[in-house]
């Protein structure tokens, strides 16, 4: 890759005279450097390595000593913004089918075996560099413009409704789903009835695109995560406590999950906590509740007397708060 481009694709600024004119590839690790390559400081703290590795330049964005006249030293405004040009250009002449999706089915899809012939980008940008930067042609790329800047991708198209579902529900509870699809029985899956529309498009998807699959035993994702508990937040089994907790980071699916909720439960006592900043989105009822912190939601939760409690724009994360350690400590005998 030529020096004079490179620095003009990440919009840099070549801070000194070097003797090189080119790189040979691009690295973003510091222990995977090879003689020739360029270094893309995401950790700025690497760069020394990276030169002892054989570094031909360094792309980087905080102000930094420059040790080798020799080499080209190329300061960005924006590391992020740089990356995401030059993984740009780099997708751009791969390729690819990019198509997006809810985040729902970016998990899900995650979770389904598919051949390499398929990329799921369910993480964040930077978790995704050395597979994006290996991209074979024409490969697919599945990813949710709520986690990955859509543009990063010239060209892409949502994956297509369901027009018609095809999917037989066989059993169900809450939080899980037996369900043939495609002359397939897949017994008690770990998936509530919410997830079943999203999962059916996903599979959909494969199957327009000729995507092969194999759908093995979900794992819980962040979204409509349920966590059974005791009274004082301890958690339980999987169906071992009467309490259970409902954890939805994505405030734009709180409605559609309470009208499942009420629908699905219409015999348990549902209470839903909201933050405050949202109050105006959800009006407050006798089982809508309001929270300003970790705190609020502890003590509505001991408050109030329910078998579900959906509790938005929180991950399951919150209980290992010191506020949630509401654990009995024995009594010494001394």
């Amino acid at each position: 890759m030529n020096l004079q481009n490179l620095t003009a694709l990440v919009e840099g600024n070549l801070t000194n005279s070097p003797s090189i004119t080119a790189f040979d590839d691009v690295s973003f690790e510091a222990s995977k450097v090879r003689r020739g390559n360029l270094f893309v400081a995401l950790k700025h703290e690497d760069i020394s390595l990276a030169i002892l590795n054989g570094a031909y330049g360094i792309l980087f964005e905080k102000p930094t000593q420059i040790t080798d006249q020799e080499i080209a030293w190329i300061k960005v405004a924006s590391i992020d913004r740089a990356l995401l040009r030059l993984l740009r250009f780099h997708i751009i002449e791969k390729s690819p089918q990019v198509f997006s999706c809810d985040q729902i089915s970016l998990k899900l899809a995650s979770q389904i075996l598919t051949p390499n012939t398929l990329l799921v980008l369910d993480k964040p940008l930077k978790e995704h560099i050395q597979e994006l930067w290996k991209l074979e042609e024409k490969q697919f790329i599945l990813f949710s413009p709520k986690l990955i800047d859509a543009s990063l991708f010239v060209d892409a198209k949502a994956i297509s409704a369901v027009q018609s579902s095809s999917m037989n529900i066989v059993e169900q509870t809450l939080f899980e789903t037996s369900f043939i699809y495609d002359d397939t029985y897949y017994e008690r899956q770990l998936l509530s009835p919410f997830f079943i529309p999203y999962l059916e498009g996903v599979l959909q998807f494969f199957k327009q695109n000729n995507i092969g699959y194999q759908l093995r035993n979900f794992a819980p994702i962040e979204h409509f995560q349920a966590v059974f508990t005791n009274i004082h937040f301890q958690v339980k089994e999987f169906g071992k406590s009467d309490k259970v907790l409902i954890f939805e980071p994505d405030f734009d699916l709180i409605k559609a999950q309470i009208k499942f909720l009420k629908q699905q439960a219409n015999w348990a006592k549902l209470v839903y906590l909201i933050p405050a900043s949202r109050r105006d989105e959800l009006q407050e009822s006798e089982d809508v509740f309001v929270y300003e912190s970790a705190w609020d939601i502890m003590q509505l939760l001991k408050e109030k007397q329910y078998h579900f409690a959906l509790i938005a724009e929180q991950t399951a994360d919150i209980l290992n708060s010191n506020v949630f350690d509401l654990r009995i400590k024995q009594p010494s005998l001394f």
